[in-house]
């Protein structure tokens, strides 16, 4: 409709990590549960936009979707920008908790997609007091490796169109043309090698192989839910995690693949609302 703004407000916090204040870029919308997304790798906070503008979700949510810092509008740390950038565990784990705390968040949820469904399984083997719930996307304890990274960050290639290029198989064929193109297309916008630095910490650092058994989901309810058409987390490699963690919920979404809320948000909501509910449900026992 010509001339509607959208509910949804972008703002900039500084949030102090590892010794350094990181000017990072959110966009919120509602009130009540803080519910913090996180994006895929070499992406931004734009893939929550049709969450961000749910008006049902947010008269019961505070939902709340940031760039990690190379990401978007979050720039590097001011010391950083002339080294190479290497997503790890350690410091993915510590710029959520940071983010978290600078906004004041009271036990948010935290839900993640791909990289960051992989770092909600950290945040629940080890700080799952802080959280009120974990909400894992096309997350897994491991996935082997399919793609080559070398091709991720060099001066021959344009790398935004290969990074696109090779997500893009990765979106279920039933998603509709416009969701496919806005997904594929924050990739092309992705800073040079940022890509290829969250794949070390998803093929190399991130590796959860051994430690999900620790989960306790009486501390912090999880719920891990999967694509069907994700062959880079298989619903078979979520439902194997979710095997070794007792209580957890899992489910396998049809007609979707590794990027749920942006490529087809319709088809998303109903997997994701009934887990938005089981969450209040839980607030009121």
């Amino acid at each position: 409709m010509n001339g509607f703004i959208e509910p949804i407000v972008g703002r900039y916090v500084h949030v102090e990590n590892d010794g350094e204040i990181n000017r990072i870029y959110f966009e919120e919308n509602g009130t009540g549960i803080p519910l913090v997304c996180l994006h895929t790798a070499g992406s931004d906070n734009r893939q929550w936009r049709h969450l961000l503008n749910d008006a049902e979700f947010t008269k019961h949510f505070r939902i709340i979707a940031f760039d990690l810092p190379w990401h978007g509008k979050s720039n590097p740390p001011d010391s950083r920008y002339a080294s190479e950038y290497r997503l790890t565990t350690a410091s993915y784990t510590a710029i959520i908790r940071a983010f978290c705390r600078a906004l004041a968040l009271e036990k948010p949820v935290v839900m993640g997609c791909s990289i960051g469904g992989r770092i909600v399984l950290n945040l629940a083997i080890d700080h799952a007091s802080e959280f009120r719930a974990l909400i894992g996307l096309e997350a897994a304890d491991f996935q082997q490796p399919w793609y080559d990274t070398t091709w991720l960050n060099r001066p021959d290639v344009h790398g935004g169109e290969v990074c696109a290029a090779l997500v893009s198989g990765l979106i279920a064929p039933q998603s509709p043309e416009a969701s496919r193109n806005e997904t594929l297309w924050a990739y092309k916008q992705g800073g040079p090698g940022i890509f290829k630095g969250d794949l070390y910490f998803y093929r190399v650092d991130g590796d959860l192989r051994g430690r999900v058994g620790r989960i306790d989901v009486r501390a912090c309810p999880l719920y891990l839910l999967t694509g069907e058409y994700d062959f880079s987390c298989t619903v078979e490699d979520t439902m194997r995690t979710a095997a070794s963690i007792p209580g957890a919920t899992a489910i396998a979404m049809e007609q979707l693949g590794h990027f749920p809320m942006s490529e087809n948000p319709a088809q998303f909501r109903r997997y994701i609302a009934p887990v938005l509910d089981d969450i209040r449900d839980r607030e009121k026992v």
